[in-house]
């Protein structure tokens, strides 16, 4: 429009210019023309743009506080107007919630009304720039929703592992029956870099490790094991699964291909009836399911086909093309890779090695009593010690193990106990809490609630009776029995002058002596 006002202004426009237009546009020539004319007679060069509703900053805050409902803000906006006497000021719900989808991304609807999490689905993410094998390491721990057995109760375990980023090999794994610590850690780190049986063929120093805000990844043994090495740990912010999506596309992954068909899987769709889970006999044993994930783990290294490589290769394909050379740490440095050293300096007796007041043995210690040691041993394990020498660098005297270990059937018979009081002391804790917390019954108009349970005056007063019996002890003071009588050969203080001594009654409440025994004889052991 710019063109032909210009062309219009200087007598220069001709129907051929206007057809032009018309043509480049897919409009009609009639509508060019009033174009000009317009321009002509407003001075226009385009559609004129209506009044519409904005979404502002208060109307933002209604929204988040009733969860994105247009309608409810649209209520109370309307209740608001009529309580100040404009019933007309509101616009409309169609007009307001064309506003709201003009306005705001369908990501921010979508966080007023499911948070962070729900937001994050609509956001765009780009990816990394390819790199070499070795490159980077991801690490994450999953809990797996499946129940296994294990000793007589069902658990659901943990997997620590960790993927190589360029070509999609899971390089170490480690399995937990309960939450994982450091020593979970550390156990996976050190089948990925092991490239020994029955680690390898996979493996070798990473280049750097990418991990969440997680204490077991960032204590001070893994920081000290893999600063050993020189390989940095990136420590990612927390709740951001994209920044290391490798691993959590992996996490996933399993979930989806092998978890879900296994029996006791908690997610699995069920019937609306009453829910019954997998029967004690019908689930997998502990060590049958370790032995299933790491089947899976060795199907997805070598058969599985990950969309994010090239070429439709698998892991392992993947790994064996890229040319970039390993580097392969001895066994005998990853043997105590992830042993602790507490700085104490021992001796070997008769009984052994004593650690944390237990006595460690071992075949080799015969002739050694009286030799000097220090101790390395694996975090959160005590059923084995590694033994080492004090002098010149410290080399390896042999491992040592617990003298006085339990049968399996004592530790069994331990936790059943264990578990037992544990339930006792849940039942008491729940009686406590329901007896300390008052219940009201439900209302339908704007009145006070009625209590559930209304107590009896007896009942009350026998409650308040146990209750003062119990605590008897703990109100005892140590005055309520008077001291006993002085022996006659104690000094006795003096009254001063102007004082009057208070009567030999008085003598029970442990502040008074009687008034006879106020005075001494000279040479007594009292000061003139």
């Amino acid at each position: 429009m710019a063109r032909l006002v210009a062309l219009d202004s200087r007598g220069e426009l001709t129907t051929d210019h206007a057809r032009l237009v018309a043509e480049a546009l897919g409009v009609s020539l009639r509508t060019v023309w009033s174009w000009v004319a317009v321009a002509r007679r407003e001075g226009r060069l385009s559609a004129r743009t209506p009044s519409r509703v904005g979404v502002s900053a208060d109307l933002r805050e209604r929204l988040a506080v009733w969860g994105g409902n247009v309608a409810a803000v649209h209520r109370e906006l309307v209740a608001e107007a009529a309580a100040a006497g404009e019933p007309g000021s509101v616009p409309s719900l169609r007009t307001l919630q064309r506003a709201v989808r003009k306005d705001l991304s369908a990501g921010e609807r979508a966080g007023l009304k499911g948070g962070e999490a729900a937001r994050r689905r609509f956001d765009v993410y780009g990816k990394r720039p390819p790199t070499h094998r070795n490159a980077c390491w991801e690490g994450d721990h999953k809990r797996i929703p499946v129940r296994v057995s294990l000793d007589g109760v069902t658990v659901c375990p943990w997997v620590t592992w960790f993927i190589d980023v360029a070509s999609k090999v899971v390089v170490g794994v480690a399995v937990t029956p309960h939450q994982p610590a450091r020593d979970a850690v550390l156990a996976a780190l050190r089948a990925g870099i092991s490239r020994e049986d029955p680690y390898g063929p996979f493996g070798g120093l990473p280049g750097r490790v990418r991990v969440d805000r997680g204490k077991d990844f960032l204590s001070k043994a893994v920081s000290r094991a893999l600063g050993g090495f020189a390989v940095p740990v990136d420590d990612l912010p927390a709740y951001k699964p994209y920044r290391k999506g490798t691993i959590e596309a992996l996490n996933g992954a399993v979930e989806e291909m092998l978890l879900v068909s296994l029996p006791g899987y908690t997610r699995r769709a069920r019937p609306a009836e009453a829910f019954r889970p997998d029967l004690m006999e019908d689930l997998l044993p502990y060590p049958e399911f370790v032995r299933v994930l790491l089947d899976w783990v060795a199907w997805w290294n070598t058969e599985h086909h990950p969309s994010g490589l090239t070429g439709g290769r698998t892991p392992a394909q993947a790994w064996e093309a890229d040319p970039t050379p390993v580097e392969d740490v001895p066994e005998e440095r990853l043997a105590f890779f992830a042993l602790e050293d507490d700085g104490r300096v021992r001796k070997i007796t008769t009984n052994g090695v004593s650690w944390r007041r237990r006595a460690y043995i071992a075949d080799w210690m015969a002739g050694h009593v009286g030799t000097r040691v220090r101790l390395r041993f694996l975090p959160h394990f005590d059923g084995r010690i590694e033994v080492f020498s004090t002098e010149g660098w410290g080399w390896h005297l042999g491992s040592a193990y617990l003298a006085e270990a339990a049968t399996p059937a004592q530790r069994r018979a331990l936790s059943r106990v264990r578990e037992s009081r544990a339930r006792a002391l849940k039942a008491d804790l729940k009686a406590a809490e329901k007896l300390r917390r008052t219940r009201y019954t439900a209302t339908t108009t704007a009145a006070a609630p009625g209590r559930r349970r209304t107590e009896t005056a007896s009942e009350a007063q026998a409650e308040i009776v146990r209750a003062q019996a119990a605590d008897l002890a703990a109100r005892a003071l140590p005055d309520l029995i008077p001291p006993r009588e002085p022996p006659a050969g104690w000094a006795r203080p003096r009254p001063r002058p102007g004082t009057t001594c208070p009567a030999p009654e008085q003598r029970s409440s442990g502040n008074a002596v009687p008034a006879d025994a106020m005075d001494t004889e000279p040479g007594s052991g009292s000061k003139e």
